[in-house]
C-alpha cells in the first residue's frame, strides 16, 4: 500500500515537472495549480461553507488537506456586517476553553482523511488545472514580450487566416493583420519571416503579439540590423516614410562628420541597402540626408526632383514647392507618391507648383490686390501697386498695422500714413454695416451670428445656405461645413461644405459646431472636451467609411 501511494506521489511531481517544461512555466505554480484543484474537489465533498486547503509537498508529492478555523471576535463581525460561520470561525471564548494562549486571528487546523476522486470530480479538478496553467502560461507569455516592443522577431507562418498571418514564435503566436503586410507578399505556411513587434496587450484570450512588415519602423530597424554605424548610432535615421512593397525614404544624418551617412547605409555596391530591399519585397527606397534647415530638408526629400523654389507658412504646416516643367512628373511621382512620402517624412504639407503656374498665381493676387486697394482705399493705380509690393494682402493690414511701418514706405509719410488707415477704417466699417443688413435680409439671428468663431461673412453663407438659427447649426456635424465624398451609382461624388470657401480645418469645424451647442444649451462648458470627441466622431457618417478626406484627395 505504501508503495502505491509513493508511486502516486512520484507521478504527480513528474506530471508538474513535464506540465511545467511543456509551458514554459514555473513548477512552484502547477502545482499551485493541482492544490487549488484538491480544495475545490474537497469543498465539493465536504460542503462549501468549510474553509479547506490542500498543501502538496514539492519534495515527496504527499498530499494533505485540511479543515481550518479562525478565532474571531464577534463584536468586529458585527462592525464588518458579517455573520458568523460555523464552519469557519470560532469565537475567542470557545478557543480559549481548549487553548488558553488562542488569540483573535489564530488559525487551528484539522486533518482530514484522504479522499477517492469520482469522475465528476476529478473532471472539475482537470478544468481548474488547465485554467489556472493556461492562465499562468498568458501572463508568462505577456511578460516575456511586453518588454519586447520595437524589436525584430523571427518566426514561423503557421497559418493565414482571410489575410492575417498566424506566426508562430516559439514560445508564443503573433499575428501580421492584413493591412500590416506587405500588399502582394504571399506568406504560405512553414515560411521563415521577420517582423516588428509594434503591440503587445492582455487580452481575456490571452496576450495579443501584434507584428508588421509594413510599418516604417520595421525598415528602421532592418537597416540597424544590417548597418553597424545605425546600430552603435553613429548614424542615426531620423525620420522615415512608406508606402509598403513599393517605395520608401529614410532621412540620415551622421554625428561623426567624417563618416557620409547616405554611403555607409548604401554600402559598398548597394550592398547593405540591397539586403533591405530584398527583405521589403524589392521595395525601392530612396536614401536622403537630413538637415536641420527645413527648407533644405524638403527639398533633398522630395529627389530625384529639383527644385526652383521653397515658399513655407509655418501658421498652416504648408510648404509651396516651385518646380521647372520638366521636373513636375518627377516631384509628384506616379499617382502621388514621391510629394506624399515627402509630405510624410518632413511633416509638412507640400503644394507642388511650376514656375509658369507660379508666376501666373502671383501676378494674379498682384492684380487682385491692386484692384482692392483703388476700390477701398481710392487710390491711383500705382499707388495701389506700390502697397500690393511692400507686402499688404488686405485692407486690414493697412487698417491695423503699425502707422511707422506705413510712413517708412518710400513716397510716404505720416500724415498720408494716417489718411491711408482712416479711408481702410472707413471702408471696413462700411463693409460691416453692409454686411450685417444682409445678414438680418437673410433671417439669420442675432443669437447664431454670436457664436464664438461665427464671423459676418460666415453668417451670411450660412443663411444663404438655408442655415439660420443656431439650433440648425449645432446639429450639424464638421463635415457639413468642410465638404466631404460619397459615392453614388458607383462613383464618388463630392458634396461641397456649407462653409467650403473659408477653408476650415477639421478642428475648427468641430470647434465652432462645439461653441454653437454650448451657446444652445445642449451640453454645459465643462462637458465640452467629452463633447468634442462626440463632434468628431458624428463627423464619420457611413457613407464616408474608408473613404479619403478632403486634404488626401487633393494631394
Amino acid at each position: 500500500m505504501s508503495t502505491a501511494v509513493s508511486a502516486n506521489r512520484l507521478e504527480i511531481l513528474q506530471i508538474a515537472d513535464a506540465v511545467a517544461r511543456e509551458k514554459s512555466i514555473e513548477k512552484d505554480l502547477v502545482i499551485t495549480a493541482m492544490e487549488h484543484a484538491l480544495q475545490k474537489a474537497a469543498r465539493s465533498r465536504y460542503g462549501s461553507e468549510h474553509d479547506i486547503r490542500a498543501k502538496i509537498d514539492a519534495k515527496t508529492g504527499e498530499m494533505t488537506l485540511t479543515r481550518c478555523l479562525t478565532v474571531v471576535d464577534e463584536a468586529l463581525l458585527e462592525a464588518e456586517a458579517r455573520a458568523f460561520n460555523p464552519s469557519t470561525d470560532l469565537t475567542l471564548a470557545d478557543a480559549q476553553r481548549r487553548d488558553p494562549e488562542a488569540h483573535v486571528g489564530k488559525v487551528y487546523t484539522e486533518i482530514l482523511p484522504p479522499m477517492e476522486f469520482g469522475r465528476v470530480a476529478a473532471q472539475t479538478a482537470k478544468q481548474v488545472i488547465n485554467h489556472e496553467v493556461r492562465e499562468a502560461e498568458r501572463d508568462r507569455q505577456y511578460l516575456e514580450y511586453k518588454d519586447r516592443v520595437g524589436e525584430i522577431i523571427n518566426g514561423v507562418v503557421k497559418r493565414v487566416e482571410y489575410g492575417n498571418t498566424i506566426v508562430d514564435l516559439g514560445r508564443a503566436e503573433g499575428i501580421i493583420r492584413r493591412n500590416e503586410s506587405i500588399p502582394r507578399e504571399n506568406l504560405a505556411q512553414g515560411d521563415r519571416v521577420r517582423a516588428y513587434i509594434f503591440d503587445v496587450r492582455r487580452e481575456a484570450k490571452g496576450p495579443q503579439i501584434f507584428l508588421s512588415r509594413a510599418k516604417p519602423e520595421f525598415m528602421v530597424r532592418l537597416f540597424a540590423q544590417e548597418v553597424p554605424e545605425v546600430y552603435e548610432g553613429v548614424i542615426e535615421i531620423r525620420h522615415a516614410a512608406r508606402d509598403p512593397g513599393s517605395r520608401a525614404k529614410i532621412a540620415v544624418m551622421s554625428h561623426d562628420s567624417s563618416i557620409d551617412p547616405v554611403g555607409a547605409c548604401v554600402g559598398m555596391r548597394g550592398a547593405r541597402v540591397q539586403a533591405v530591399v530584398g527583405e521589403l519585397q524589392g521595395e525601392k527606397i530612396d536614401i536622403i540626408p537630413w538637415s536641420p534647415d527645413q527648407a533644405t530638408f524638403i527639398v533633398n526629400a522630395l529627389q530625384p526632383a529639383e527644385v526652383s523654389k521653397v515658399v513655407m507658412d509655418p501658421d498652416e504646416g504648408r510648404v509651396e514647392v516651385v518646380v521647372a516643367e520638366s521636373q513636375l512628373s518627377l516631384a509628384i511621382g506616379r499617382r502621388g507618391q514621391n510629394v506624399r512620402l515627402a509630405s510624410q517624412l518632413t511633416g509638412w504639407q507640400i503644394d507642388i507648383l511650376t514656375e509658369s503656374q507660379e508666376s501666373e498665381r502671383r501676378q494674379k493676387e498682384f492684380a487682385e490686390r491692386t484692384a482692392l486697394f483703388i476700390q477701398a482705399l481710392e487710390v491711383d493705380e500705382m499707388f495701389a501697386q506700390l502697397l500690393a509690393s511692400e507686402g499688404f494682402e488686405s485692407v486690414e493690414d493697412i487698417a491695423y498695422v503699425d502707422l511707422q511701418e506705413l510712413a517708412y514706405i518710400e513716397g510716404l509719410n505720416e500724415e498720408i500714413a494716417e489718411e491711408l488707415q482712416a479711408r481702410a477704417a472707413e471702408y471696413l466699417d462700411k463693409q460691416a454695416q453692409e454686411q450685417n443688413a444682409r445678414r438680418i435680409a437673410l433671417g439669420v439671428e442675432d443669437a447664431l451670428m454670436a457664436t464664438p468663431g461665427i464671423t459676418a461673412p460666415m453668417a451670411i453663407a450660412l443663411g444663404e445656405a438655408g442655415v439660420k438659427t443656431l439650433d440648425e447649426f449645432a446639429g450639424l456635424v464638421g463635415d457639413d461645413l468642410r465638404g466631404y465624398f460619397e459615392t453614388k451609382n458607383g462613383e464618388r461624388v463630392r458634396t461641397p461644405g456649407l462653409l467650403e470657401s473659408f477653408s476650415l480645418s477639421q478642428e475648427q469645424a468641430d470647434a465652432l459646431i462645439l461653441q454653437a451647442r454650448i451657446a444652445a444649451g445642449w451640453i454645459d462648458a465643462p462637458d465640452a472636451e467629452a463633447s468634442a470627441e462626440e463632434v468628431s466622431a458624428a463627423d464619420e457618417p457611413e457613407a464616408l467609411a474608408g473613404a479619403p478626406s478632403v486634404e488626401e484627395d487633393k494631394s
